[in-house]
């Protein structure tokens, strides 16, 4: 079997390959793009071939930005159209291709790669983690009332009371053709913020490859405006039967915004539900209905799974919020490694140095990955039995060095 590189000239045969590989037929053009491979960066690209030359395999990576916790931006290959046909799985394709795959994002210098899994068995055993976590949440139209809660409401009446008038801010609706330019500018600025999150470059939104918004699906989109008309959230959605308005996603650069854009989605007409697609764990919105048990949580699932190519590098990329030491012991079963690193974390930088210390936690780097961006608590996986740890009160210190400033979410779909 040979693996190697793609080329422009090979993308009709990687999409028939992948398509194959999952028994599905390439989707119909879509006027104005929509085709997700439309974004594959071919020179990234990876071909199996048995040794007559029929491609069996796939693999692609593209190039985007992570934040990490601290507002950290750093570059990341987002690993996606890995599949093999049918007829040579379990030959070690998939094998063979991965770790092809992962010496290539190191000799391009990449220290993290990250990817969304299409089932939860197949990455761990190749290093990766599921780091981030997202669910669905289902309002029935006649409980979807917002209550005041009663700190707002003190300062809601202190403000009358002065003389200020209500917030000025302003919803407006526009078709998803119409606001394009609005739409990147106002993501762009989100996901520089959230932890988790990864950049949607221009040539997506340009070709219009992926999911809604981004692709030419129609949809209406609610476009949330501060007081000085500049535009800071939007909600994109479609409303499908039985009469439920269902939400892509919903973008806003602080929590007012999106409370603001949940009181106008659930407050549509001619609707008996309404879905959010994307919910982060931990997100105050169940908590501002007048009746907790509206919101009816399910899909709750991982999402953006991330792997470690260089431990030290990406332990020293991202911001801390808490002083202290670790000693992690890292096994990298995939690749065959095993390195043990002194964590020393001062002001929100890290040191992380190899040292011949006993170590405070043994991990596996799947499970590194798993808490890299404070998703996942470390003594939650102590517990479950993927960490040990060797010292009392290592997993409690590991919980405070690793948290972030917010849980880390992911929208893009790649």
């Amino acid at each position: 079997m040979e693996i190697r590189a793609t080329t422009d000239e090979d993308l009709d045969v990687f999409v028939d390959t992948v398509h194959a590989a999952f028994g599905r037929f390439p989707e119909t053009p879509i006027e104005g793009g929509g085709l997700w491979w439309s974004a594959l960066e071919m020179d990234r690209g990876l071909l199996a071939l048995t040794a007559d030359g029929r491609p069996v395999g796939t693999a692609a990576a593209h190039s985007f930005e992570l934040t990490l916790p601290g507002e950290t931006l750093v570059p990341a290959a987002g690993v996606t159209a890995v599949g093999v046909l049918p007829s040579h799985r379990r030959q070690g394709v998939l094998s063979a291709l991965m770790r092809h795959q992962l010496a290539e994002l190191r000799g391009r210098g990449e220290f993290l790669s990250v990817l969304l899994a299409s089932e939860a068995q197949i990455y761990g055993r190749f290093g990766y983690g599921p780091a981030t976590y997202t669910a669905r949440l289902t309002v029935p139209r006649h409980k979807a009332a917002l209550a005041v809660p009663r700190a707002r409401g003190m300062a809601d009446a202190s403000a009358a009371g002065s003389g200020t008038g209500p917030d000025p801010s302003s919803v407006e609706v526009l078709r998803r053709a119409e606001c394009g330019e609005i739409l990147e500018e106002v993501y762009d600025r989100y996901r520089r913020a959230q932890p988790g999150a990864l950049s949607r470059p221009h040539r997506w939104w340009a070709l219009r490859a992926g999911q809604p918004p981004i692709s030419p699906a129609p949809r209406y989109v609610a476009v949330h405006r501060d007081a000085d008309g500049v535009p800071d959230g939007y909600a994109s959605y479609s409303i499908g039967q039985p009469e439920t308005l269902t939400v892509d996603e919903t973008i806003a650069t602080d929590d007012t915004v999106f409370t603001a854009l949940a009181r106008f989605v659930l407050g549509h007409d001619l609707i008996s539900q309404v879905v959010f697609k994307h919910v982060p764990p931990e997100h105050p919105l169940r908590w501002q209905f007048a009746d907790f048990r509206a919101g009816k949580v399910s899909g709750d699932t991982d999402w953006l799974w991330v792997r470690l190519l260089d431990v030290p590098r990406a332990l020293t990329a991202r911001g801390w919020f808490m002083d202290g030491e670790l000693v992690l012991d890292v096994r990298d079963p995939f690749l065959g490694e095993h390195g043990r690193y002194l964590l020393t974390v001062r002001d929100g930088k890290a040191d992380c140095v190899p040292t011949g210390r006993e170590p405070d936690l043994s991990l596996d780097v799947g499970d590194l990955g798993s808490v890299y961006l404070g998703g996942t608590a470390p003594s939650t996986l102590v517990r479950a039995g993927h960490i040990r740890a060797h010292s009392p009160g290592a997993a409690a210190l590991a919980d405070a060095l690793f948290r972030a400033e917010r849980s880390p979410h992911c929208l893009h779909w790649f």
